[in-house]
C-alpha cells in the first residue's frame, strides 16, 4: 500500500463517458488496486482563461488571473503522479487540456527564470499520458505528446508513460480494443511504484 503517494488526473476530453474518460477510470481502477487514491480534474467543466501572455508570472512564478486554475496550481505543486488523458484534435491536445498546460507557464517562469523548480518529493514524480484519436496516422500522437512532455518537464515530472490507441472515434470504440484497457489498468498500478 502506498497511501502516501499523491496522484492527480486531468480529464481533457470534453465527450462525457468517452473513450478518453473510460481509459482513465481503467488507470484509476489499478491506481486503487494498489492502495491509491486520486483527485480528478474534468477540464471541460472547469472555467479557464487561457494564458494572456501578460508577464505576470515573470518576476514571481504565480499567475495573476484568478479562475479555476487556482484550484489546480497547489496539486500540481504537491502532486508525486500526474495523470492527462486527451483525446487528439487536428493533431494535437484537446482545447480543455491545451489551456490547462498553456496556464503552466507560471511553472515555467519560476524554474527557468526564476530557477525554483519543483522539488520531487519522496516518491519522485512521474506521469502518465492517455491519448486517444481517430485517425489512422500517428502523426497527431507525436504532436500531442510533445506538447505534454513539455508541460511535464515544466512541472519536474522527468518521466512519463504514454498510452496511445488510433482508429477509436466513435463513442465507446475503445471498449472494443483487445488492449487499451488492460494496458491503462496496469499502467495505472505501475504509477503506485515508488522510485
Amino acid at each position: 500500500m502506498k497511501s502516501g503517494i499523491k496522484i492527480i488526473a486531468f480529464l481533457g476530453s470534453p465527450r462525457k463517458n468517452g473513450n478518453t474518460e473510460l481509459l482513465l477510470k481503467e488507470a484509476m481502477r489499478g491506481i486503487e488496486e494498489k492502495g491509491g487514491s486520486l483527485k480528478t480534474y474534468n477540464l471541460n467543466l472547469m472555467k479557464i482563461k487561457a494564458c494572456q501572455d501578460c508577464g505576470g508570472c515573470n518576476e514571481t512564478g504565480r499567475c495573476i488571473i484568478e479562475d479555476d486554475m487556482g484550484l489546480i496550481y497547489q496539486d500540481i505543486r504537491e502532486a508525486d503522479r500526474i495523470i492527462l488523458a486527451s483525446p487528439i484534435f487536428f493533431f494535437a491536445l484537446s482545447a480543455q487540456a491545451k489551456v490547462m498546460i498553456d496556464r503552466c507557464q507560471s511553472f515555467w517562469c519560476e524554474k527557468y527564470l526564476l530557477k525554483k523548480a519543483i522539488e520531487e518529493g519522496r516518491f519522485g514524480r512521474k506521469g502518465l499520458l492517455l491519448l486517444v484519436g481517430g485517425m489512422k496516422k500517428d502523426v497527431g500522437i507525436q504532436c500531442g505528446e510533445a506538447c505534454a512532455k513539455a508541460f511535464f518537464r515544466t512541472v519536474s515530472v522527468q518521466a512519463h508513460e504514454t498510452l496511445y490507441y488510433l482508429g477509436i472515434d466513435q463513442k465507446g470504440d475503445i471498449l472494443h480494443h483487445p488492449t487499451a484497457l488492460s494496458e491503462a489498468y496496469e499502467a495505472g498500478k505501475r504509477l503506485m511504484e515508488e522510485e
